[in-house]
């Protein structure tokens, strides 16, 4: 009987899950399997439970990442709150998940268009990191050189000018008629969503450090 009651309300609660994020149930429980993992049967992940992951030990983007995960903003909130969690239940975690989540082939043009947006809130909240609506030219900057001196191609002053010319850029082309005194504050979310506007974002996300294949959501084997 009590087991009887425990499936039925764990179906349930997967069934809210699913309504919540658009996961199938079979989804949901291998995500779950995979959390359990990670968290080591505790019920909250912590920074250090995804730090500890060898796949992630040398992306040179990790921290930006695993602050994803803690981000308020990427909690699929109507006011979208700011600021971090210290530590992720499951539920939070599935909804950072669900950012990750690729389009069906029941999915609408209008549902399509919702999710690439959500995308790409989700990629600009990794770059805007302190959550002031606008990439500034010194988190940009620091993200290119990450990228690009880390994986020992070239020299970080080299990235640094990389990262300097393409912010040019992108004042350039979206703020065409600015004045020689002016300064170009950042990127904002506008123009964020114009410069990757040709960019199919819809299936192109993907989180393979976890040991999850996001287009089918299904979970290999892992010790991490």
């Amino acid at each position: 009987m009590g087991a009887s009651q425990t499936k039925t309300h764990t179906r349930h609660k997967y069934q809210d899950l699913a309504d919540k994020t658009g996961f199938s149930l079979e989804q949901i429980q291998n995500l779950h399997k995979r959390f359990q993992q990670l968290s080591k049967n505790e019920e909250t992940i912590s920074r250090e439970n995804l730090d500890s992951i060898p796949a992630l030990a040398n992306n040179p983007i990790r921290k930006q990442i695993i602050e994803a995960f803690f981000d308020k903003r990427n909690q699929h909130k109507e006011e979208a709150e700011e600021g971090s969690l210290m530590e992720i239940s499951f539920e939070q975690f599935l909804m950072v998940m669900s950012h990750f989540r690729p389009p069906t082939l029941k999915t609408t043009d209008e549902e399509r268009e919702a999710m690439r947006k959500e995308k790409l809130h989700f990629l600009f909240n990794m770059h805007d990191t302190d959550n002031d609506g606008i990439i500034t030219l010194e988190e940009y900057r620091k993200v290119v050189t990450e990228l690009l001196s880390k994986s020992g191609a070239i020299g970080q002053e080299a990235a640094r000018a990389i990262a300097d010319a393409a912010m040019l850029e992108v004042a350039s082309t979206n703020v065409p008629h600015m004045g020689p005194d002016e300064i170009y504050e950042g990127i904002t979310f506008e123009h964020f969503e114009e410069i990757l506007k040709g960019l199919e974002m819809e299936t192109r996300m993907h989180i393979r450090f976890l040991d999850v294949d996001t287009i089918t959501m299904r979970c290999g084997k892992s010790s991490s």
